[in-house]
Parts: structure tokens; C-alpha cells; sequence
């Protein structure tokens, strides 16, 4: 009976050793391995439920991160992992992709997570974000470069401009103004598209011309009163007409004004004005018509034919002593 006992008392303490050894064999499994800074599990590692003893995990950089040097294993020895000899180091973006009239600002450099700043070039404009930023892949931001526009050039009264496009005027450009006939130009004849969206200054107006400010040449030409006078020739004077109000002309070419300022003739002559210019504001009829006009005025004062009266008395007087002569 005794040995009974004995025999089924150690029975009882083989399974209870079996059963310790069981647990901590259970206990024996490693935790959880953890990664470092910038050092993350890789998937296959995170997908474990169980870490045994003297297994391996493999660790990798973070994003934004690469390898340096290592081969990031690690190995579960006593329940520690052992120490990761992975080096990680910040992804470096490089230089962006050059793009049309821009540059950047990369003085915070251009490693991941890095800003730099869009720059354009004189005369354009950012659109779209004024940064990109380093990510792990590449850099991200949006932007490019576009030109400078002003406003379509406003009209002038009485003139016109050279811009005929249906779009803005783009920056540098130049707009040409003109005057109609009759309009002096008051201001820049041109205006420039500036860098800031708007011109140099302001347009031109066009003004009327006064009055005062016309001035023509017209020919007086003078004829002696006596055939001795300069030997009977004419006499040809060139002097400036101005007119003070509006000058207009008729259908037979005559010009009219309704204050002309004429130059004197010599005392003693006859004057006969011609203008040289159409629009010449002055109130004398063509040289034409004036000339017709004055050959037929001398004609009936040409030498001679104012004593004709006298000659025709001289010869009735004569006539008349002649036959009382006879009759006495």
C-alpha cells in the first residue's frame, strides 16, 4: 500500500514539473518589439502575434526617411531584443523642376519637410501656392508664373489708340495714341503696361486747336498808282495772316474769316492778297478772280484816259475862237 502511494505521488509531481516547464516556456516568448526614432516595424514584423525566443524582427526608416547604413535586424535573446544598427536620414528633394520665369528661395534647404518660396521673375505674377514643400514623395505645391496684365487702354475723345487685340495688354506693352485732324495731343502720346498691373500714367486728351494758335503766309502783291513808281512793275509783299475765329470755305474757293488780321499796303498802291494754303483763314477772294478783278479796274484808270475829258474841252474852246475869228 505504501509503495502504492509512493508510486502515484511521484507521478503527480512529474506532471506538475511538465506543466511549470510548459508555462515558462510561454513565458520565455519575447514582447513586442518597438522601433526608434525614425525607425518603424516593417509589415511583415507588425503582422506577428507571437515573439519567441532567439526569433528575428526586421526594422526599416520612417517615411520622409531613408537608409543610411544598417540592415535594421534584431534578434530576441532572454526576452530583450537586441539593439538596431539601422541609421536613418531625411529625404533630400533636391532642386525643384525649373518652370518658365521662376526661380525659388531655398534657403531653409531641402531636406523633408523643408519650405521653400516661388520667386517670378519682373512682370509676372504667382498662381497658385507661394510654397512647396518636401514630402516624402518629392515636392508638393502647385504654382506657376503668368504674366502681367493691365486693363484694355481707355478711349480718348476726338482720337483713337493702336490697341485692336481682344485681350489685356500683357506687361512691357506700349499703347500709341493719336488725335483726329483738328486736335492737338495733351499728355504722353504713349503708356506702358507696368510690372504692377497698371500704366506709367494716365492717357492723353485731345484738345481743339485754337484759333490763334493758326497762322498762314499769304502774298500781297501791290501795284503803283503812277506808271513812275518802281518803273510801273508790281510789288509783291509776303507777311503771316492769323485769324482769331473759325475759317470756312466755299464751293467757288473763296476763303472767309470773321476778324483777319491783313498786313498794310504801301501808301499809295493797290493790293491784291492771295492765299497760298486752303484752309489759310483770310477775306479776299482766289488770286484768280482778284486778279480778273484789278486788270479791270486799271483798265479804266490806265494812262490817258482821265484826260480825255480835258482834251475834247481844249479842242471845242480852240474850235470856238477859231470860227468868231471867221465872223468878225
Amino acid at each position: 500500500m505504501e509503495v502504492f502511494l509512493k508510486t502515484c505521488g511521484l507521478k503527480r509531481v512529474r506532471t506538475l514539473l511538465v506543466l511549470s516547464l510548459l508555462v515558462l516556456k510561454a513565458a520565455a516568448e519575447c514582447p513586442k518589439p518597438e522601433g526608434g526614432e525614425n525607425i518603424v516595424l516593417t509589415d511583415d514584423a507588425l503582422l506577428k502575434n507571437h515573439y519567441e525566443e532567439n526569433s528575428e524582427v526586421t526594422l526599416e526608416c520612417g517615411n520622409g526617411y531613408e537608409t543610411e547604413s544598417g540592415s535594421g535586424v534584431i534578434t530576441c535573446i532572454d526576452e530583450k531584443w537586441s539593439e538596431p544598427d539601422l541609421i536613418c536620414r531625411k529625404k533630400d528633394c533636391g532642386a525643384p523642376k525649373p518652370q518658365p520665369s521662376m526661380t525659388f528661395d531655398m534657403s531653409g534647404g531641402t531636406l523633408f519637410g523643408a519650405l521653400i518660396r516661388v520667386i517670378c521673375d519682373k512682370g509676372y505674377q504667382v498662381s497658385g501656392s507661394s510654397f512647396k514643400q518636401c514630402y516624402a514623395s518629392g515636392w508638393v505645391g502647385r504654382t506657376q508664373c503668368e504674366v502681367v496684365t493691365c486693363d484694355k487702354p481707355g478711349e480718348v475723345t476726338n482720337g483713337r489708340n493702336s490697341w485692336d487685340s481682344e485681350e489685356d495688354p500683357e506687361y512691357e506693352a506700349v499703347i500709341q495714341y493719336t488725335c483726329d485732324p483738328g486736335f492737338s495731343l495733351t499728355g504722353n502720346a504713349t503708356i506702358r503696361c507696368t510690372e504692377t498691373g497698371l500704366y506709367d500714367s494716365e492717357p492723353p486728351e485731345c484738345q481743339g486747336v485754337k484759333a490763334d494758335d493758326k497762322t498762314t503766309t499769304v502774298t500781297v502783291t501791290h501795284r503803283p498808282t503812277t506808271p513812275t513808281q518802281d518803273g510801273g512793275k508790281m510789288i509783291t509783299t509776303v507777311a503771316p495772316l492769323k485769324a482769331t475765329e473759325h475759317q470756312d470755305t466755299d464751293d467757288a474757293g473763296s476763303l472767309t474769316t470773321t476778324t483777319p488780321t491783313v498786313p498794310p499796303a504801301p501808301q499809295g498802291s493797290r493790293d491784291i492778297m492771295t492765299a497760298e494754303e486752303k484752309t489759310t483763314p483770310t477775306a479776299v477772294k482766289s488770286t484768280t478772280a482778284l486778279q480778273d478783278q484789278h486788270n479791270a479796274t486799271l483798265d479804266k484808270t490806265a494812262p490817258g484816259v482821265g484826260y480825255l475829258p480835258v482834251i475834247i474841252s481844249v479842242i471845242s474852246v480852240s474850235l470856238g475862237k477859231v470860227f468868231l475869228l471867221l465872223i468878225i
